[in-house]
């Protein structure tokens, strides 16, 4: 029979701060234990698995027999962001940051910018994205002007309306910044924020956002598992976060719940390789809006959701679960934390209970999952782990 591993990232869905968490602002961030602390918070198939076993873990009931391997991840690379998240993840460990602007952009790179797409700038300035389009929207509709922000993250945002500037324009646009930001303004990701209303009491932002991410400057594991012959299917923002590169299969989707529909079908279909999930919603609906009980509804729904999909696994599938970075709705930031994250492996190849501790670098996954899957991974960062979990070995 096929393996099948399903690589699900629970975004920002951190659990802990890291021992260099005050150099990144961070200190005191626990993603896990600020949510744990809300009566929306149930996560009984999370906690089966071993969650709460997890070194440095806290919250939550430890339970005795736990279900699926299980260990803490440090992140070896030097952020705290998306990019770079999954990049470890994928393999690759990134020692020098993206740039940040939290003055904003230079002027000469606004002002060229506004020349190549003959629109007007307005804000660039660090924003809330639901706060920008109220403060900035109006102003947008009578003018035409692009509104251009960015955040903590190594982010270039352009918010537009979206009879203003139609969904395809704006995304021409940000290709045209993503031309432009790369080398010594090369951020992370371009982002195409439409949004609809008639005025700021009304404005929201539409599904059809796009994120137009820097090319991985390697490999990964996706790159290598395609090599090999095998199946690569994003689900959600994936896609956009490699660039494509890597990506076999791309279904988009519109919230964590649709993502596990899609997660839960695939599980249902026969293909031999990865498919890998993200479920932003945690991060983007919730973390960045201090959203507590939010985010618990969130991990709680999931929850649900994980214990259908465990029933579906195959006996050669791999389940496992993790995150990118933390974004505690707990503390006064909106922004990412610096935090570590949890790993859980589970399916019926894997040994339940091995407890691997705490590991450095995410990048262990890539190791793990190529390794799992028979794929070649001289070029990737990590150790793999694949030895301490299986039943009987490898």
């Amino acid at each position: 029979m096929s393996k099948r591993v399903f690589l699900i990232v629970l975004d920002s869905f951190g659990i802990g701060e890291e021992p260099d968490a005050a150099a990144f602002g961070d200190e005191g961030s626990n993603t896990l234990a600020s949510i744990a602390k809300s009566p929306e918070f149930c996560v009984p198939n999370l906690a089966k698995l071993g969650l709460f076993n997890i070194d440095g873990v806290q919250c939550g009931e430890r339970v005795t027999a736990p279900a699926a391997a299980y260990a803490r991840l440090q992140e070896a690379s030097n952020g705290k962001d998306t990019t770079i998240g999954h990049w470890e993840i994928a393999g690759i460990e990134s020692p020098r940051a993206l740039p940040t602007y939290p003055e904003g952009f230079p002027k000469e790179v606004i002002e060229e910018f506004s020349r190549r797409t003959g629109r007007g700038v307005l804000c660039n300035k660090p924003y809330s994205g639901t706060q920008v389009i109220r403060d900035y929207g109006e102003e947008h509709l009578r003018t035409g002007a692009l509104i251009v922000y960015t955040s903590a993250d190594s982010v270039f945002q352009v918010a537009a309306h979206e009879s203003v500037v139609p969904v395809e324009e704006l995304y021409r646009y940000c290709e045209i910044a993503r031309e432009m930001l790369r080398g010594e303004h090369g951020v992370g990701r371009v982002i195409a924020r439409p949004f609809e209303g008639s005025c700021a009491g009304d404005f929201k932002r539409t599904p059809r956002r796009h994120d137009f991410s820097l090319q991985p400057p390697a490999p990964t594991m996706l790159d290598a598992i395609c090599a090999a012959g095998q199946s690569v299917i994003g689900v959600g923002k994936i896609y956009d976060i490699f660039a494509g590169r890597g990506v076999g299969e791309s279904i988009r989707t519109s919230s964590n719940d649709d993502g596990m529909r899609v997660t839960l079908e695939l599980a249902k279909r026969d293909f031999a390789g990865l498919a890998f999930v993200n479920l932003v919603d945690f991060d983007m609906v919730y973390g960045h809006r201090n959203d507590v009980d939010g985010y618990a509804r969130a991990a709680t729904q999931f929850d649900r959701q994980l214990a259908e999909l465990l029933g579906l696994l195959r006996k050669d599938d791999l389940l496992i679960i993790t995150a990118d970075h933390g974004c505690d709705p707990g503390t006064p930031s909106t922004d990412h934390s610096r935090e570590y994250v949890p790993m859980l492996a589970a399916g019926a190849c894997v040994r339940a209970g091995a407890d691997l501790g705490t590991r450095r670098s995410f990048a262990c996954i890539a190791q793990t999952v190529c390794e799992y899957l028979g794929v070649c991974t001289e070029h990737l960062a990590g150790e793999s782990f694949l030895g301490e979990i299986m039943r009987g070995g490898k």
